[in-house]
């Protein structure tokens, strides 16, 4: 009877559902009218608006209106039919029936993602509630670091006294830090008696004597591997740890080759070396990817993603389970939305009731072969196949379903030839005239490599699912400072642009390999770094145009007036609701509506534009890792509810411009207004000036109020005043023309 029970079940909202497309239809109707006003308008009038408004003011806006309804129209799908999943891991097979496992660790650079915090990921994920046998854990060092080798070993030595520990007394939080740094452990292991306490003690004494270890070594810069001599430039490493210990899971560094000469492809490139190293040694059928920061919080979420993968109705069509995203280090303010709340609570569930959601770089378990696309195929010549993967035929006997990995759970490890593979498979030269990151595996087209290879998996008709438990099953670490949020969303706005304006662009190469709804969510992210178009226009053109007396909007007794006010405050009440839905409040709904001023304003811009350079060939693609190195006066000020103005000119100048502008326009405007008495002809604009104050008090108290390091730098604050007015006298200039 337990066997035709189901492992999971999929709830349609339906309520939010229903409310989601009566919105649509209600908001899309009042968008049509407002198109209708301007073209009527432009239409009637060819130098001039009502005889006295200069046109090119009204164009820039129209202009903003239509990108901002563009993006919006797309965004809609996510909201077309959201649902839910409820998972029972108890109905699975025993553990002995499961598929084994591989799992991907990725880091790139020690100094900015510090190596104790990378093994407390590597222990957590051996420490998985899963057979020993059936879990591989790899971990990718692209710096080719001899600090991360060494702290492997060391994590290696720790781990076989936390692992029989966690798994002896049932621990629910894999992970020694989260573990030991918690004032209760939330498992009920606080009665399991004076014996568990003990060995608790003994435990945590090995991790403590572990962090000094390697705190000791790394200090003293004792630890030195001749042959990694530039973390650009290293030959290709692979070492096997505890291949002869059956009771543990396997471990595996790997440092992939890197040479100036041969592109690397970023953490694409990475990922793909581990493809083929573990098809040699472990080959699992699934495999488990993570951040170097995204701890495994949980011990059973493989159970979880086996519930969907090994579940007979949609396993032959399902690529990838995908967990969201949940940050241990996030303050109950959350200025600068490190939560991504929009993200995980609202869209990938409107993605999961369409084909699924998309890939999200890490948190996801998802299925070997779906890599392969169509190439693995039982009559496919193997001249073909060496195109496709390469000059290694060991790795292409890894690719048939008999095939046995070189490293198995009974004492034998990898021999000098076999060895001597996976070296190969890790050179920078592996890849050339092949398809690898063309056509399938993780693809090199753009640096968001994740999105690029799920939305190209779903047009090839696999699927996805969105499991979103109520433990996070792992716990990462959010950005706390300006200047990381806005680097980090400029690689981002880059890398999503880069597909916008490619074949691969969403509305153009999805709608006939997927289904329409789909396509548009693809498409929302890949445009939506055109925001900095609407935003710019919006913080400037009526800005300059209430500083000289112009209308831009319909009269408070038009009856168009009524459209436009109904779209603006639609759209605000939407996402309030949407925020208080899902456990947030007033202050989350500002901290969201802030960010994505700024954003649009910075990094959408600079994303936009870098998209655009990399496409014309007038720069080459470069990613920036997100620095996870915590800086306590950082941190303090982010959990102050404080922003953190420490970045660079470039990303803040912008915004502080638009603010300043802001502020001229609306004293000298407002004045103008109470003294000409035209209220009803310059309403929309005061009230849309002041609305982009309220948001942007942070800017102004960091200009003005602030004395700390985080506030606005004085010589930038003058540099921007004085750009403002530049822009300002110019822009009004302009007009009179």
């Amino acid at each position: 009877m337990e066997g035709s029970l189901p492992r999971h079940l999929c709830h349609v909202q339906k309520s939010s559902a229903i409310i989601n497309r009566f919105h649509a239809l209600i908001h899309s109707t009042a968008l049509i009218a407002l198109i209708y006003y301007r073209a009527s308008f432009l239409l009637q009038n060819t130098d001039t608006i009502s005889g006295h408004t200069p046109i090119i003011p009204w164009l820039l806006v129209f202009a903003g209106e239509l990108v901002l309804s563009f993006i919006w129209l797309l965004e809609q799908a996510f909201r077309w039919r959201p649902v839910t999943r409820s998972v029972f891991p108890e109905r699975l097979p025993e553990d002995k029936q499961l598929p084994p496992i591989d799992v991907f660790i990725c880091t790139v650079d020690p100094k900015k993602e510090p190596t104790l915090e990378v093994m407390n990921t590597v222990i957590s994920a051996m420490a998985l509630d899963y057979r020993p046998e059936k879990l591989h854990v790899y971990v990718s060092d692209d710096g080719g670091s001899s600090l991360t080798l060494y702290g492997m070993k060391e994590a290696w030595e720790f781990a076989r006294s936390w692992v029989p520990f966690c798994r002896t007394h049932g621990i629910k939080t894999p992970c020694p830090k989260a573990y030991f740094s918690s004032l209760e452990d939330g498992d009920g292991s606080e009665f399991l008696g004076t014996e568990f306490m003990a060995e608790r003690r003994r435990v945590q004494i090995e991790y403590e004597n572990f962090k000094a270890r390697f705190r000791t070594a790394s200090q003293e810069g004792g630890i030195r591997n001749e042959s990694m001599s530039s973390p650009r430039d290293h030959p290709a490493g692979v070492e096997v740890i505890g291949a002869d210990q059956v009771e543990m899971p396997l471990l595996v560094y790997v440092s992939r080759e890197k040479r100036p000469s041969h592109p690397h492809h970023f953490k694409a490139g990475a990922l793909n070396v581990l493809l083929r190293v573990s098809g040699l040694i472990s080959n699992s059928p699934y495999i488990l990817i993570l951040d170097c920061d995204m701890y495994c919080n949980d011990p059973t979420s493989a159970q979880k993603a086996m519930c969907f993968h090994l579940d007979p109705k949609i396993s032959p069509t399902l690529a990838f389970v995908q967990f969201p995203q949940r940050f241990h280090n996030i303050s109950k303010n959350d200025i600068y939305d490190s939560g991504v709340r929009s993200a995980f609570s609202i869209l990938l569930e409107g993605l999961d009731g369409l084909q699924g959601p998309i890939l999200c770089g890490t948190c996801f378990y998802i299925k070997r072969v779906a890599f392969y696309g169509s190439f693995i195929q039982d009559d496919i010549d193997i001249l073909k196949l060496r195109e496709s993967f390469g000059p290694s035929n060991e790795f292409i006997r890894s690719l048939g379903q008999n095939y046995k990995p070189s490293v198995s759970k009974d004492g034998n490890s990898l021999s000098t030839i076999q060895l001597q593979e996976t070296q190969l498979l890790a050179s920078c030269s592996y890849e050339n005239q092949t398809k690898w990151g063309k056509e399938a595996r993780f693809l090199y087209q753009s640096v968001v490599e994740d999105y690029l290879t799920g939305f190209i998996m779903h047009c090839r008709g696999w699927t996805s699912v969105y499991c979103n438990p109520s433990k996070p099953q792992f716990l990462g670490s959010g950005v706390t400072n300006m200047n990381d949020m806005l680097v980090q969303g400029t690689r981002w706005s880059s890398g999503l642009f880069d597909v916008a304006i490619s074949k691969f662009s969403p509305l153009i190469y999805g709608p006939l390999r997927m289904s329409i709804l789909e396509s548009f969510c693809y498409a929302y992210l890949a445009y939506f770094p055109l925001y900095f178009i609407s935003v710019w226009c919006f913080g400037i053109i009526p800005q300059l145009c209430l500083l000289n007396g112009i209308p831009l909007y319909p009269k408070v007794s038009d009856s168009f007036f009524m459209i436009f006010a109904f779209i603006f405050v639609s759209s605000l009440s939407k996402h309030l609701y949407e925020v208080l839905f899902t456990g947030g409040s007033f202050q989350t709904w500002m901290n969201e509506q802030r960010n994505w001023m700024i954003k649009s304003v910075t990094c959408h811009l600079y994303g936009s534009m870098d998209a655009i350079m990399k496409k014309i060939g007038m720069r080459e693609a470069s990613f920036l890792t997100t620095n996870k190195v915590v800086d306590n006066e950082q941190e303090k000020l982010y959990q102050m509810g404080k922003f953190d103005f420490r970045t660079s000119t470039a990303i803040l100048a912008p915004v502080v411009i638009l603010v300043i502008s802001n502020m001229a326009a609306f004293m000298v405007g407002l004045a103008r207004v109470i003294a000409a008495g035209n209220w009803d002809k310059m309403f929309v604009q005061v009230v849309l000036s002041f609305y982009i104050l309220i948001m942007s008090y942070p800017i102004v108290e960091g200009m003005i109020l602030r004395k700390d390091k985080g506030r606005v730098p004085p010589s930038i604050t003058l540099l921007s005043t004085v750009l403002a007015m530049v822009l300002l006298t110019l822009g009004s200039t302009a007009l009179m023309y």
